[in-house]
């Protein structure tokens, strides 16, 4: 049949067993716990998003017919033109501003010499 049990290994299996019961029973009462929250609450929302302004203008501001079109396979539309980040040094001195702040100091670098 099996080899007898030592009073050692009763004990072990006992200590075993009744961590293992508690571990259990710890569980189902939590997640009864979690259920009796989620039902107590009702309505279960997912997310939460704002509702659509219908003061919100279709037309882009400063334009009188909104967006132009584009045509599949065509060049991308871009009214008004993109200007760069950085102005050349000409359009600077006329008095163009940078979009953008200079890089901080530690972010620049010597230029990559090929």
């Amino acid at each position: 049949m099996g080899a007898a049990m030592t009073p050692d290994d009763r004990r072990a299996n006992r200590t075993n067993f009744m961590l293992s019961a508690i571990l259990i029973a710890a569980g189902l009462a939590l997640s009864g716990l979690s259920l009796m929250e989620l039902s107590s609450r009702g309505k279960i929302h997912l997310a939460q998003t704002t509702q659509p302004s219908e003061l919100a203008p279709s037309v882009p501001a400063g334009k009188s017919d909104g967006p132009a079109e584009s045509t599949p396979g065509g060049t991308r539309p871009t009214t008004p033109a993109p200007e760069p980040a950085r102005p050349d040094a000409d359009a600077q001195k006329a008095g163009a501003k940078p979009a953008l702040p200079p890089a901080p100091a530690e972010k620049t670098g010597e230029p990559i010499r090929n």
